[in-house]
């Protein structure tokens, strides 16, 4: 089965092609039930040669991406995991649009490492697909600090993140059908905004960055990402301007 919520972030973010050249950084959702023949073949149309798993250790599973391994696509787990106690008592309380950016936020603050290693990768040569489960909220604000990186308008940026909307009803199908148990536990609470991809919460979420963190250029660096590799990331997204 294709990928869910595959898209090429370039398409919304930045349609003339000005600051990200299309074919170079796509997000997804993760594979359902796991990658196989037409994921691969998915993947090599688009030239992705990186994947980069956004999932924590208790969601992923080795067949995941063990067709896309064997047909030497490189897979960089770097991830973002949820589960810390500030990050539980946030969702335990999140009530709206505007406390789901909050969260990303906290959840970007929160996984210095894993930003470090998802840039890296996107830094590459050749495309490079981002996902977690859904595509929304890690793939989300990893998508949205590379494209702020570049420049892109944050009205932008939160465009690409709200079409997620569209793949949802696909996405909870194929979750639901992964998580069957941990879904049949009626003590399991999950906060209305998560289920949902509001604008709302990527404008709280860059606004948030910028105030706080100075936007993606300072705060990549204060997650361990060398100089060097923004350069590189750069010249290998930006398009080339004829004169």
């Amino acid at each position: 089965m294709p990928l869910v919520n595959f898209r090429d972030a370039a398409v919304l973010s930045d349609p003339e092609g000005l600051r990200i050249r299309p074919g170079v950084l796509y997000r997804s959702a993760q594979p359902f039930p796991a990658a196989d023949e037409a994921v691969v073949a998915q993947l090599r149309g688009c030239d992705i040669r990186t994947v980069v798993d956004l999932r924590n250790v208790h969601e992923t599973h080795p067949d995941d991406w063990a067709a896309a391994r064997a047909a030497g696509i490189a897979v960089v787990e770097a991830p973002v995991d949820p589960a810390t106690d500030g990050l539980t008592e946030r969702l335990r309380t999140m009530a709206t649009a505007a406390d789901l950016g909050d969260y990303y936020v906290q959840l970007a603050v929160s996984a210095p490492q894993a930003l470090a290693a998802a840039v890296e990768a996107a830094a590459r040569p050749g495309a490079v697909l981002l996902h977690c489960a859904a595509g929304k909220d890690r793939t989300g604000l990893v998508t949205a600090l590379l494209l702020d990186l570049l420049g892109v308008p944050a009205e932008r940026i939160v465009a690409d993140y709200a079409r997620t909307a569209d793949a949802l009803p696909q996405i909870f199908a194929g979750l639901a059908a992964r998580h069957r148990t941990a879904l049949n536990d009626r003590s399991l609470t999950v906060p209305a905004p998560l289920l949902e991809a509001p604008a709302e919460a990527m404008a709280v979420f860059l606004d948030g960055v910028h105030a706080h963190h100075g936007g993606a250029a300072a705060f990549l660096p204060t997650c361990g990402v060398p100089a060097a590799t923004l350069t590189t990331f750069r010249a290998k997204v930006t398009p080339v301007v004829a004169v």
